[in-house]
């Protein structure tokens, strides 16, 4: 056989082989991401376009089952979030997740999960949507729960023996809800 030949066997093998490697992967996201776009030119059922709907509002409407730990969220944490979010969420290339309470008056204010988000419904939100940066809808519910209940134990909001799921994660009271004014109360 000649080199010619055997280079486009041996490419064609390779092809092969990175396709099934990376099939694999979206497999993964497939079963647990919404579907991304209706194709351009296709008619959209009601089902379809609900299932794309995957916003979280502060009263926690829209919340799927599921639950998660401290103790998970701290596994998981240390497995896929440490490289950007640094340890115990502070520091690194990242924002910093834990920390700033009482700092948002400063010239500098840290604007951290537990210092100024209103709302921790926001945070299983934010995180569905965005996180890992590199593999954003990749997290099952019950990963995001344990993150949440990790993160807003870090921040001093629940405690290490709270499981977070639909209904607790929708109760948690945020150190700074009352921080923000609701657009129709400012026209008044």
């Amino acid at each position: 056989m000649s080199t010619d030949k055997r280079n486009i066997w041996v490419g064609a093998f390779v092809l092969v082989a990175v396709g099934l490697f990376l099939s694999r992967g979206a497999d993964r996201i497939a079963e647990t991401a919404p579907p991304r776009g209706p194709g351009l030119g296709h008619q959209v059922s009601l089902e379809t376009a609900a299932a794309w709907d995957i916003s979280i509002p502060p009263d926690g409407h829209n919340l799927p089952p599921g639950s998660g730990t401290v103790a998970a969220g701290e596994k998981l944490y240390l497995a896929r979030c440490i490289n950007c979010h640094g340890k115990r969420g502070r520091g690194l290339s990242a924002e910093e997740l834990v920390g700033g309470v009482d700092g948002l008056t400063g010239d500098y204010p840290e604007k951290t999960v537990g210092s100024y988000w209103p709302y921790a419904t926001t945070l299983f939100d934010y995180i569905r949507r965005a996180m890992p940066q590199d593999a954003p809808l990749s997290l099952t519910s019950d990963e995001i729960y344990a993150l949440c209940a990790y993160l807003l134990f870090l921040n001093g909001v629940v405690a290490e023996a709270d499981v977070m799921n639909a209904a607790t994660l929708s109760a948690v009271e945020m150190p700074n809800r009352e921080g923000f004014v609701r657009i129709n109360e400012m026209a008044r």
